[in-house]
């Protein structure tokens, strides 16, 4: 076999796994105990209901994904069911609406319907659609941004403002892997969901971020939306190599719809990386060279030292002059996050031992919540 054909194989790594336990079997991701051959411990697995429609029981067997295990990425630890091998040959049949596809062209492609299409209730709302009108959103470079932006909108509008959230491809395709989407629906910090490309499980499907921020406005009727990828950026130590570079894509995005851009940034002053002290690159490089429209820009309010690091990077970089830059107070959103007892982390990092950066993203939600029109 010639080294390329080796390298195909070993690009996913299934083992068949045998069900020790279902640790929860509500909502639209299954929680397990599986046991694999030659593991001396059951090890946890998810099965996504969406991808996979046939619940499992105690016994059954199981083909699972353990390549990110196996491979010790960050994936939260978990192998993942791609069909239950004991069931009715007929299991699994599903009646859906819908005529649009999701991760198209693979084993596991799946229907929906999305917002756009003629089926859609929101088709004629959307169809000639291509304005948000002034709409504030937050595009956030790590999910972990998501909570704080959030928080910090509901505090300052004593939560009347309406708050989407759309989760673009370029990380977690499933929304239902995200338990702090659920913790923040059951808040009250997020009001509706919308999933868009590949990416799936939204209270809304969409083709695109574009549909999707127009779905925000018109047919979640949103006052604001947060616009963030899922669990799992994918960083490369390359100045272009890295997942959240769509940052600045969004920016774009939005500008084009007539939409207001607040760009959340991304800082640290305890990441051991170097490229992730201060400002990160991974901002650096999206808004000083990817993005090309006008955006708001939200520095947190902090001790005079730690700013001026922050206002050299961004003037380096360009970011002060194309972009509008402006001071707010993030303390609001944080502490609407301790109100709830929401815990959040960021890199194994919680918001104590990383303040800095989700009073970041809690700036950026106060700059945009001041800029909602209720």
């Amino acid at each position: 076999m010639s080294p390329r054909g080796q390298a195909r194989q070993a690009g996913l790594f299934a083992e068949i796994g045998r069900v020790a336990e279902v640790i929860e079997g509500g909502g639209e991701a299954q929680e397990l105990l599986v046991e694999l051959p030659h593991r001396p411990t059951p090890e946890p697995a998810l099965l996504y209901l969406g991808l996979c429609p046939q619940p499992v029981a105690k016994g059954d067997t199981v083909l699972l994904n353990t390549t990110a295990v196996r491979l010790s990425l960050g994936s939260g630890g978990y192998h993942f069911v791609i069909a239950k091998l004991n069931a009715p040959e007929a299991a699994g049949q599903v009646a859906a609406p819908g005529h649009i596809m999701k991760l198209r062209y693979t084993p596991l492609q799946v229907r929906c319907l999305a917002a756009e299409e003629p089926q859609s209730p929101s088709h004629e709302a959307l169809q000639q659609a291509d304005s948000i009108a002034g709409m504030p959103v937050v595009v956030a470079g790590l999910h972990s941004q998501v909570a704080p932006i959030a928080a910090a909108v509901k505090a300052h509008t004593a939560g009347k403002a309406r708050i989407a959230y759309i989760m673009n491809d370029t990380a977690c395709l499933v929304l239902a892997f995200s338990r702090l989407v659920e913790e923040l629906r059951n808040k009250g910090l997020i009001d509706i969901t919308i999933t868009t490309g590949q990416a799936l499980g939204g209270d809304l499907e969409t083709v695109n971020i574009y549909s999707g921020l127009l779905a925000a406005k018109l047919a979640a009727k949103a006052d604001l939306a947060i616009l963030a990828q899922g669990p799992g950026n994918v960083g490369t130590d390359t100045l272009f190599g890295f997942g959240a570079i769509y940052q600045g894509e969004a920016v774009n995005a939005v500008a084009v719809l007539g939409g207001l851009p607040v760009a959340a940034l991304r800082l640290s002053f305890v990441d051991p990386r170097p490229r992730h002290q201060g400002v990160s690159q991974q901002f650096l490089i999206s808004l000083g060279r990817v993005a090309l429209r006008r955006a708001v820009v939200a520095l947190p309010k902090l001790e005079e030292k730690k700013l001026r690091l922050l206002r050299k990077q961004l003037k380096d970089w360009g970011i002060s002059r194309r972009h509008e830059v402006v001071m707010e107070e993030g303390e609001a959103g944080l502490e609407e996050l301790r109100r709830l007892g929401i815990k959040v982390s960021s890199m194994g990092r919680s918001m104590e031992e990383d303040r800095e950066f989700f009073l970041a993203a809690a700036a950026a939600g106060m700059a945009a919540a001041k800029r909602v029109n209720l």
